[in-house]
């Protein structure tokens, strides 16, 4: 059994404001984990932990452009480590970002 993460980034206005969060164990290849959590994506919304997004020390949120650069060094991760540590999740854990943005969830 292995930890796996939904993660959302709520967007409002074009700043990351908060993150929710919920996480499952299941066993298989990480294919098949993967597209568990996307199918979950909507219905776990409503049932996920909030967590505090950063801010800089004008208490101002990260813009989601500023957050895309990090992901696309992948360096993303740094700012889930709060969540990682409330769920016990492994090193490299499988998580499916999905951006829920000005209240509508941006999922398949």
């Amino acid at each position: 059994m292995e930890i796996i993460l939904n993660i959302y980034l709520i967007i409002n206005k074009g700043f990351v404001t908060s993150f929710k969060s919920i996480a499952y164990e299941l066993d298989g290849a990480d294919e098949i984990k993967i597209e568990y959590l996307k199918n979950k994506a909507k219905e776990d919304f409503s049932k996920a932990i909030v967590f505090n997004a950063p801010q800089n020390k004008n208490h101002e949120f990260i813009s989601y452009n500023k957050f895309h650069k990090l992901e696309k060094n992948g360096m993303q991760y740094r700012l889930f480590e709060e969540i990682f540590e409330k769920f016990n999740a492994p090193q490299n854990p499988i998580v499916c970002v999905t951006p829920v943005v000005d209240g509508e969830i941006w999922s398949k």
